[in-house]
């Protein structure tokens, strides 16, 4: 919380060339299923909250856009090209993933629901097992080192051993 009360939230980039800050209340966070929002996020929906009416103030680096359509800029990183924003004429939007805490971050509603991907509502019905299960056929994961930024603010990225 800041000073005023008002909440505080983080985020950024894969790479952590991007960080983001912002003091406010979140607005309604969607998923979006329209086939721009699947090829901006190359995923099969794009997780958004706006941030329409909270301060928003770009911490570390900024992000470049892509023009869309005749009413959407989107914001990446230039470095790693993790998926930042949706500017539209009525406000941005953040993508929930890239928030430091994104289960804190609730979807209450689905747009473009004509471009669903059919097997999209049976993918929890799918076996689920975690990223260490898998060392049989991938046996690189047991010295693996990730190169991700962490999930909070830190005053130097990369670290001066790594860049």
């Amino acid at each position: 919380m800041s000073l005023d009360n008002r909440p505080i939230y983080t985020g950024g980039c894969q790479c952590g060339a991007v960080r983001f800050r912002v003091e406010g209340a979140l607005g309604d966070a969607s998923i979006c299923h329209c086939r721009m929002c699947q090829k901006a996020f190359g995923s099969f929906y794009a997780p958004l909250v706006s941030v329409r009416g909270a301060k928003l103030d770009w911490t570390r680096g900024e992000p470049k856009y892509f023009r869309s359509s005749s009413h959407v800029d989107r914001g990446f990183c230039a470095n790693c090209g993790t998926p930042l924003t949706f500017t539209a004429p009525d406000g941005v939007g953040l993508a929930i993933g890239a928030f430091d805490n994104p289960a804190e971050i609730v979807p209450l509603i689905q747009w473009g629901t004509e471009a669903k991907l059919p097997y999209v509502d049976t993918i929890p019905q799918l076996p689920g097992e975690e990223t260490m299960a898998d060392m049989s056929s991938a046996p690189y994961l047991a010295d693996l080192v990730s190169y991700q930024h962490p999930d909070h603010d830190t005053e130097q990225w990369p670290p001066k051993e790594r860049s």
